[in-house]
């Protein structure tokens, strides 16, 4: 009677491909696009989704700088056919020109939805007149971003 011969797999090429694999993943994904400011939000308890599309975000910093940002989809030619390819454009306003820049954007966008994101060291001054400044224009609808009570303690 023959002997079976015992058959040995080399796992050490596979264990390579797998970290090079995850090493790969971890290297191209993006899960959330980065803040270009950063603000520390005031705390609530409500809880509302925000639209990811169509919308124009007004952050007021702890220094009170205004900015807004929005994405605009441009139409490009890609090998022949035409693409429409999304472009976040960022813009530095102050509360002397918020007004016209503000319109500017609505105009480009039809009728999206305004987000307000303010530092909760921001001054009540300058929330003030950008709602103002809003309601001067007809917009009587927005959404002021605020951080949940729970999520506070979590890092």
């Amino acid at each position: 009677m023959a002997k079976r011969v015992g058959i040995v797999i080399d796992m050490t090429p596979m264990v390579d491909i797998a970290f090079l694999l995850l090493i790969f993943y971890m290297a191209t994904t993006s899960f959330k696009p980065p803040e270009r400011k950063s603000v520390a939000l005031a705390s609530s308890h409500a809880e509302a989704k925000i639209p990811e599309k169509n919308i124009i975000n007004i952050t007021v910093s702890p220094l009170d700088s205004i900015f807004i940002e929005y994405i605009m989809n441009e139409q490009r030619m890609i090998e022949g056919k035409s693409v429409s390819v999304p472009e976040r454009i960022y813009q530095h306003a102050t509360l002397d020109n918020f007004n016209v820049e503000l319109l500017k954007v609505r105009a480009k966008m039809g009728n999206p939805e305004i987000v307000v994101k303010a530092d909760r060291d921001a001054s009540y001054g300058t929330m003030r007149a950008i709602m103002r400044s809003m309601q001067e224009m007809k917009i009587n609808q927005f959404s002021l971003v605020t951080q949940t009570e729970k999520d506070e303690g979590e890092t």
